[in-house]
């Protein structure tokens, strides 16, 4: 069984590794199932992985102009310093004017231009790739191809009433004992959106239960977060809560394994000699290790508090005053606080430093259809203010932030909001 992660993995993807990947997976065609959870989680988070993917290139560009911009800083900075020692140590005025002359800023400029050109084509044509956020509802090259991969082998969804009583199951009895899986998402967004991974499991374990013929389930996935994984001890590596297998055989009577997509892809090599070359497995792993990045999308926003300086720092950047936007809304403050973070960086507003999260938040988007049922069309703001009142759909928390903010600040929000609709539609 196939974690939802590990199909968005196919839109990160070069083409050519994307079907070396699906070949092996077809490969195992007759043993895979794809649960409800899974396949609802797919398509509704394949938009969010392409304009992620989409973002992180039309960025890189910006990125790195400040980080060539950086380093003649930094050489500057190291002139100066060796301007300093000749001055104080040895009174030498005429060698320290020299290095000025020599090592000026423009100076550096013209020997690093040659890289900054090459480094810039390089960048500017990993754009030229096969998936956009506005093209993907017209072609998707991932869709189809997982829709065949699964065939009717699909669960039906559970029925209303199960699935609000696996939700207080999950927020009222495992979350509180930190029963894996999933108690790691507790208070993040909704009840049912925090117990997905419970969820699937319990959706899993009665598929498995179902049938006496089914004695093993082979789980795939690159969540290695604390809720599936046990923390590493001294001498022995990170595993997965040995409570999950118990659980599977106590109720379904299977044995339950948990692998990467490393691990699983590489055993479909070898044997069953699915031909995956050595470079489509280190896409398999940096996709992998990307997921261990921490990124702040609008899930975790509202329940964890960024650093109060980079929040400061992101608010002036966009023009605002924290002190004139409502405060008695602290859940969706948190969501706008890292927005603007977000949203600062990508519209080059102010340089971020190389330990901040990443932030991957949108607080409108156009689309045929919105991104999430919650979503609102662009008539919800102000006419006169929004420009794509109607051909946009606005996120819920920035519609209710805008609405509820003096008239300035609403309009600098929107601006923010347009230029970066704007800025992640542009070629």
């Amino acid at each position: 069984m196939l974690d939802t992660n590990v199909l968005l993995s196919l839109y990160e993807y070069t083409p050519a590794a994307r079907e070396q990947v699906l070949n092996a997976l077809k490969s195992v065609q007759n043993r895979l199932w794809l649960p409800h959870q899974v396949g609802l989680e797919f398509v509704r988070g394949r938009h969010r992985v392409i304009a992620e993917r989409t973002k992180a290139l039309k960025d890189a560009p910006g990125l790195l102009n400040r980080k060539l911009g950086d380093a003649n800083k930094a050489i500057i900075g190291a002139r100066e310093f060796v301007q300093d020692l000749l001055i104080k140590y040895a009174r030498d005025t005429e060698a320290s004017e020299s290095l000025a002359s020599k090592i000026s800023s423009q100076a550096v400029d013209n020997l690093l231009s040659d890289w900054k050109k090459e480094l810039i084509d390089l960048v500017k044509g990993l754009k030229d790739h096969d998936l956009a956020p506005a093209s993907v509802d017209a072609h998707d090259p991932v869709l189809p191809q997982v829709a065949e991969l699964f065939g009717s082998n699909i669960a039906e969804p559970p029925d209303a009433e199960e699935i609000q009583r696996r939700v207080g199951e999950a927020s009222s009895y495992r979350f509180p004992n930190r029963i894996p899986p999933g108690f790691a998402d507790a208070g993040k967004g909704t009840p049912l959106s925090a117990a997905g991974d419970f969820l699937l499991w319990e959706e899993v374990v009665r598929f498995i239960a179902s049938s006496q013929e089914r004695k093993r389930l082979l789980f795939v996935s690159r969540d290695t977060k604390e809720d599936w994984y046990e923390p590493e001890e001294l001498g022995r590596g990170r595993r997965p809560w040995p409570s999950l297998a118990s659980e599977l055989r106590m109720r379904a009577g299977a044995e339950l394994r948990i692998e990467t997509p490393g691990q699983f892809y590489r055993g479909v090599n070898r044997f069953l000699h699915a031909e995956i070359t050595d470079e489509t497995y280190e896409e398999i792993d940096r996709a992998a290790e990307a997921a261990d990045v921490i990124t702040i999308t609008e899930r975790e926003a509202g329940h964890t508090e960024p650093p109060s300086e980079l929040a400061l720092t992101a608010h002036r950047a966009a023009g605002l005053h924290s002190a004139s936007l409502p405060r008695e809304l602290p859940h969706l403050l948190r969501v706008l606080d890292w927005w603007l973070i977000g949203v600062t960086a990508q519209l080059g507003r102010r340089t971020p430093s190389t330990d901040e999260p990443r932030v991957s938040m949108t607080a409108a988007t156009r689309s045929v259809e919105p991104p999430d049922p919650e979503w609102l069309p662009g008539n919800c703001l102000r006419l006169g203010e929004w420009p794509y009142q109607s051909s946009s759909w606005i996120a819920p928390w920035f519609a209710q932030i805008v609405n509820s903010s003096p008239p300035n600040d609403r309009r600098i929000l929107q601006r923010l909001a347009a230029q970066q609709l704007d800025f992640t539609l542009s070629d």
